[in-house]
Order: structure tokens, then sequence, then C-alpha cells
């Protein structure tokens, strides 16, 4: 759910919760004075209850005391009319009872006929007495009772009746408690909604600054947890990947770092190694130590050949260089697999015989199967991967093994020999630049470092892959693919064929 609905939805119930609560609770007080729903005459059955009118009281305690000190001034219908007059204002009137026979009754009474039938007998002299509601068609009356001896003991009886609304009576009644009900209603509605829109927006929000912060100290080793989804929710998940991608860059610069330093550190180390040897050649020829030509030969052979060494270092580490940066220029043509894989086993067969390696090669490809390739670089892979097989020789017998076939739109080499093979801990590093499992780094069995790496990168390049299998001290199989693409030439010529 959006913040927006949530705000929508925490304003609305701001109104109807309380409007609910309100009548709710108006109902509820009903219950408690009452017991019931049907009928509000029991909310009077006290004197409060039955008036709440200031005037209306004062009326009737005025007349009961004149009353008292003239019963006569019950027979002045002057007298009982300024008392009706004056009770008009409040809805209310009087009836005047002598013995059993009414002989007053203020107009408003009048009309109700069955009223006075029903008011109750005579109680006892100077008897002051409240009764309950009474119904009569349809509307409720308040009624007032006081007793009085006329003439000779001669029983009378004054009534004052008020006709009551109990609706406006219960609102004039209750409504402090009702205002002061309202008041907390109100105040509980807001104080919970807003502990509630607290947890919901200020609290992610929080979090949110919480982990700014600690990212501006350079804290990236923690995890925003943020379970909504709406916009905070959606802001905190940007947030963590951000976090996440920026704690991933710094330590993929750190890694980076890691590996120049590493870098630098073999390439000294591996440039050293044949520098050092040509500085003791040339320091034993300017010594006089090479006293005869044939000395002087040899180290001077030796000089070459390390100077070659490096220069084949520094070759490779500038491809390298190249390859990763993406700067070394392929030069893409269209070449059909099958006759330059012959070739080049034909070529590769007699090199390593002549070294006594024994080369068997299965090419399983068809006549039209196309690669797009760079053929200098592609043949440089292939070099590379049986360069660093004939180094890893330690059988009696040396074999290699290619093998080349299609499936699934590609075509897959693969390259097997019967060498040494690789540590299981090592194979998943024989792909990474200057990584030798050798970490003596002999030149005669550890290389440069590079080939694989450089097989690796000129393979990508060509949208192909290379992998490694290999058993310990049974030899290693290197595979590579490459995408087969369809020979224009023979669709060509089938399009021909068609028309």
């Amino acid at each position: 759910m959006s913040i927006r609905m949530k705000l929508l939805l925490s304003y609305a119930a701001m109104l109807v919760i309380p409007l609910i609560s309100m009548i709710l609770l108006s109902l509820l007080m009903v219950v408690f004075f009452r017991g019931d729903l049907q009928n509000m005459k029991g909310l009077y059955e006290t004197t409060e209850q039955r008036f709440d009118r200031e005037n209306t009281e004062h009326i009737i305690k005025e007349v009961s005391r004149s009353v008292k000190r003239q019963p006569e001034l019950l027979l002045d219908r002057s007298y009982l009319e300024e008392i009706t007059a004056e009770l008009r204002d409040e809805d209310a009137g009087i009836a005047v009872r002598i013995g059993d026979a009414i002989i007053y009754e203020s107009g408003s009474i009048e009309k109700a006929s069955d009223l006075t039938a029903a008011l109750p007998p005579y109680a006892k002299k100077d008897d002051y007495s409240l009764y309950p509601l009474m119904k009569v068609d349809n509307a409720s009356y308040s009624l007032v009772q006081f007793d009085f001896s006329y003439r000779n003991n001669e029983q009378g009886t004054l009534f004052v009746i008020s006709k009551v609304d109990p609706l406006t009576f219960y609102i004039r009644k209750y409504l402090p408690t009702l205002f002061i009900a309202l008041i907390c209603v109100l105040v509980l509605t807001h104080v919970l909604l807003t502990a509630y829109m607290s947890k919901k927006i200020i609290r992610p929000l929080r979090s949110l600054r919480d982990a700014a912060r600690q990212i501006k100290e350079g804290n990236l080793d923690f995890q925003l947890q943020i379970g909504s989804k709406d916009e905070i929710g959606q802001l905190g998940i940007a947030f963590e990947e951000m976090r996440s991608r920026l704690q991933h860059s710094l330590q993929l610069q750190a890694q980076y770092e890691a590996n120049r330093k590493e870098l630098i550190a073999s390439i000294s180390h591996d440039l050293r190694t044949p520098l050092t040897a040509i500085q003791g050649y040339v320091d034993g020829i300017m010594d006089g130590v090479a006293d005869t030509p044939e000395k002087s030969r040899k180290y001077m052979q030796t000089i070459a050949g390390k100077a070659e060494e490096m220069d084949h270092l520094i070759q490779e580490l500038f491809l390298y260089s190249k390859l990763d940066l993406n700067r070394q220029p392929y030069h893409f043509e269209r070449v059909k697999l099958l006759p330059l894989l012959e070739d080049w086993s034909e070529e590769l067969q007699f090199e390593l015989e002549k070294r006594g390696i024994a080369f068997d090669s299965d090419i399983r490809l068809d006549t039209d199967a196309v690669v797009m390739l760079d053929m200098d670089h592609f043949k440089r892979v292939l070099n590379n991967i049986i360069q660093n097989s004939v180094r890893y020789m330690d059988k009696p017998v040396p074999q290699i093994r290619f093998l080349a076939y299609s499936r699934a739109g590609k075509a897959l080499l693969e390259i097997t020999d019967n060498g040494i093979g690789i540590d299981p801990h090592a194979l998943e590093h024989i792909f990474e630049r200057f990584y030798r499992a050798d970490e003596s780094r002999n030149a005669h069995t550890g290389g440069s470092g590079l080939g694989l790496a450089i097989a690796k990168q000129i393979m990508e390049g060509h949208g192909g892959t290379i992998a490694a299998t290999s058993r310990l001290t049974e030899g290693t199989v290197i595979k590579l693919s490459l995408p087969i693409t369809i020979d224009e030439g023979m669709m060509d010529d089938e399009e021909g064929s068609a028309h």
C-alpha cells in the first residue's frame, strides 16, 4: 500500500472512528442507565433526571410555599392562570384536584385527556412526590405531586406536569460527559494512528538516515532491513542495492589494487631472473672468465637466449594488457573450420614427433562448418595450450590427443594430454594471469604464467569459452567452444539449385 493511501486512510479514520465511537458510547450509556434501548424514560428515575429546568423548579417551590400558607389560592383562577403563563414557556402546566375532582387544568394538559385520568392518588399531607415519566399518546411527561389539606382536612393535590423530549433531555443532561468522552476518543485515535504512521513511515526513514550516516563514516558492512513495499520500501531497496554495489565496487577496487601489486611483483621477478643471468654472463666476459672463443660463444649464446626470453615475456605481457583493456583489435573473417584444423594438426604432428610426443587427431566437423575467427589470435590459443601440455609432460611415452566435433550450433575442441595433471585446488586458477601451479616459477616448467590467461581473453573476444578438467598424475583436458555460423556460399548454392 502506498504512503498516499495510508495517509488518506489515516485521515479518514480520524473522522470515522470518533464518530462511530461516540455513537457506540451513547448507546452504551443508554444501556448503562436504562438497561435496554426501547424506552428512555428510565433516565429520569431521580429528581435530577426528571427536572433539569431551573425555572420550572423555582416555580414549583414558590407555589408549594404559597399553598402551604394560603390553600385558598388554588381556588383563585387568576392566580392559577398566572402560574400557567409562567410554566407555558417551559412547556409545562398544572392541574388542581380537590378530593376526586379536577377543578383546574392548564390548556396543554386539557389536550391530553388521558393524562389527568392517570394521575396518582392523594398520598399524605404536605407530601412532595416526584414520579418517573408518564407516557400518554406517544408523549412523555414528568410529574410532580404536592398534597395538602383544604377546608376541614379536605384532601387537595397540586400537579405540575412538564412535557419532556427524551432525546433533548438526554443531550442536555449528558452533554458534558459526551464532550469529555469525545475528547478522549479523539486523543486516543490520534495517538494510535500517529504511533502506527510513525512505525510505518518515520521508523524506516530513521533506518535510512542511520544507514546513510554509516556510509558517510565509511562503514558498508551492514544490511538495511525494510519490509514494507510502499514508496519508502522501494527507496530502501534502491538504497540497499546502492550500498551493496558500492561495497562490491570498493572490494573490487581493493582486489584490483592487490592484483596490481601482485602483477608488479610477478613482472619484477620474471624479468629479474633472465636479467640477472645476462648481467652475470656479461660480467664474466668483462672479467675475462670467457678466455677462449668457445666460452665466449657459449656466453653470448646464453645472453641471446635470456634476452629472447625477456622479449617473449614482454610481448606476452603487452598482448595480455591490450586484451584486458579491449585495445587489441580483432580482424575477424569467415573461416571454414575443418580445413583450418586439418592443416594445423598436420603441422603440429610434425613438430611434436620431432620431440618424441605422440599426437592423434580426430576431427568430426562438417565441411560447411564456418566460424568467425581472427586467425592469428586463434592459432595463438591453440599453440599456448599445446605448449602448456608439452611443458608438463612426465610420462615415458608422452601423448597429446586432439578432438573436434559440433553440437548445438557450436564447434567443440578438446586437447587432451597425459601429463602430470593439475591439483583440484589449482585447477580453478589456471586461467588467471601469472598463476603457476609450480610456485618455483622456473621458466622451463612454469612458463610466463600468461599463456592460458591470454587464451581465455582471446576466446571470450571470439564469443567462445575455454575450460579445463584434470586428474592429478593422469593428465589434463582443455575444452574450447566457438559458435558456428552458416556458410553464405552454401546458402547461395542451395538457393540457386532451388531456382
